[in-house]
């Protein structure tokens, strides 16, 4: 059985590239959040955004950081990585600048948001496809790998 993951990334840079890694199915990830749910949960107070999130990490194994462009810049982001961390989650991150966006675009990597203990995958290929192959075949293994790194600080 897929283990439950939630995807935290920047919603506005990268909704469409956190689909196709939601896409993949190799692990259990949260219901993709439309534009408009999403606009409606941000536009309460930031109680009722930490609520909405800490209601969606609860049954969770790991937290999966989509690191983009600007990842490291969202409060959100970093509510969710040290929420999860507090709640006992594993925590991992993947790269995902390769990935194209809707308009076949990629972006410039961006800072690692993530301590120096928690796994990251970073793709070798440049090729957005191969990018997408790669996490596709890594991803599992990347979430298993954090749950034992959290086991490791209980």
């Amino acid at each position: 059985m897929p283990r439950k993951v939630f995807y935290s990334f920047h919603f506005d840079n990268d909704n469409w590239r956190a689909g196709q890694i939601r896409n993949i199915g190799s692990v259990e990830g949260d219901k993709p959040v439309n534009g408009n749910k999403w606009e409606e949960v941000k536009s309460k107070s930031d109680l009722s955004i930490q609520a909405w999130i800490d209601e969606n990490l609860k049954d969770k194994s790991c937290l999966v950081v989509l690191i983009g462009e600007k990842t490291s810049e969202r409060k959100w982001v970093n509510y969710e990585m040290n929420k999860a961390w507090e709640l006992g989650k594993a925590v991992c991150g993947i790269y995902i600048h390769k990935l194209e966006d809707s308009n076949g675009k990629q972006c410039t990597k961006g800072k690692n948001p993530l301590a120096s203990h928690i796994p990251v995958f970073e793709s070798d290929y440049s090729s957005s496809s191969y990018v997408y192959d790669d996490i596709k075949n890594n991803i599992a293994d990347l979430v298993e790998k954090a749950i034992t790194v959290r086991n490791q600080y209980r």
